[in-house]
């Protein structure tokens, strides 16, 4: 039985966990423009750490467990970690976010644990790239997506944050990216997080999107499922007729937020279960750990941290004034 069910009914069947705050990108949406100060290694959760909370949690409840940073491919002997996760009883699925810099080296030790893959790519255009990301590696995202192809996998997403004025005029280059890839493309709403100069005329909202799209392509929807974080579609050229071998979707967490579905919580890298992307709300399971305690002692942070859950996340307003991490800081 579901252990993870919040005060207002929502089960919890899906942990990401941050296993570092490094990334080998610069991100301006997603890390600050002035000095990040780094986590010190003492304070970041060690791998047997890690895959005891995780135990704890599928134990309550979790069937999928998604692995991010920063840049999760960084941290040293992240296959270590991949493979203890993969092997704990009832776990389901075990997936991975990365920007795919290191991806090509490192796919041949990881495919057996990995499970699903989403990359996160903003733009094809090699000086934009350098602009966003402040480093001269699309080359290397672009032979991780072709490598993660080859190694077999068919549930690749590609994960792209749309701002207005600096990359929404390549929506129909992502779409295009789809016609003969297995690759679900998704757009992702411009979301406030601390640093990260977020305004409301750069955030383009999914009808806009969507419009934008339509003037080509016709989109047909794809069943949402029970807990649907994207709202997705089939594509047709309406040129051609032809149809593409994969599907755009769009997360649209400002203008059509899916808080009455969420099934997320967060472990950050340092030992914080957060159970909301959009909430300053941290419940410390580090200390539980260093401090002797045992499972259940485990099980009561992520109890306490579903009491607290919001029923939804603020406007983007009252996001902008609140404190709380960047983005790097979370994990996604």
């Amino acid at each position: 039985m579901n252990q993870l069910v919040d005060r207002f009914g929502r089960r919890h069947t899906y942990l990401r966990i941050s296993v570092t705050d490094r990334c080998n990108l610069r991100c301006s949406y997603c890390m600050p423009h002035e000095e990040m100060v780094w986590k010190e290694r003492s304070e970041i959760l060690s791998y047997e750490e890690i895959v005891r909370v995780a135990e704890v949690a599928v134990s309550m409840g979790v069937e999928k467990i998604r692995v991010t940073g920063g840049e999760p491919l960084v941290r040293s002997d992240i296959e270590r970690l991949l493979n203890r996760l993969r092997a704990i009883e009832g776990l389901r699925s075990l997936a991975l976010t990365t920007n795919a810099v290191l991806l090509a080296r490192k796919l041949p030790a990881i495919r057996a644990s990995v499970d699903s893959i989403n990359i996160s790519l903003d733009t094809f255009r090699r000086d934009r790239f350098l602009s966003l990301t402040r480093r001269d590696n699309l080359e290397e995202v672009l032979a991780g997506i072709d490598a993660a192809l080859e190694a077999g996998y068919r549930n690749l997403k590609v994960n792209a944050v749309v701002m207005r004025g600096l990359n929404d005029d390549e929506l129909l280059d992502f779409v295009a990216f789809t016609a003969t890839r297995p690759i679900a493309v998704r757009f992702i709403e411009f979301m406030p997080f601390a640093g990260n100069q977020w305004s409301a005329a750069q955030c383009m909202p999914m009808a806009e999107m969507l419009e934008a799209i339509e003037t080509r392509y016709d989109l047909e929807p794809i069943d949402p499922g029970p807990h649907p974080i994207s709202r997705d579609f089939t594509i047709v050229d309406r040129d051609s007729g032809l149809r593409h071998e994969g599907s755009i979707g769009v997360i649209a967490s400002m203008s059509t937020p899916f808080c009455d579905s969420c099934s997320r919580l967060r472990l950050t890298a340092e030992g914080m279960i957060m159970p909301c992307l959009h909430s300053p709300l941290e419940f410390d399971v580090r200390r539980a750990i260093r401090g002797g305690g045992d499972d259940q002692a485990i099980a009561d942070v992520f109890l306490q941290a579903l009491g607290a859950k919001p029923k939804e996340h603020p406007p983007a307003e009252e996001l902008m004034a609140q404190s709380g991490r960047v983005m790097i800081q979370i994990g996604g």
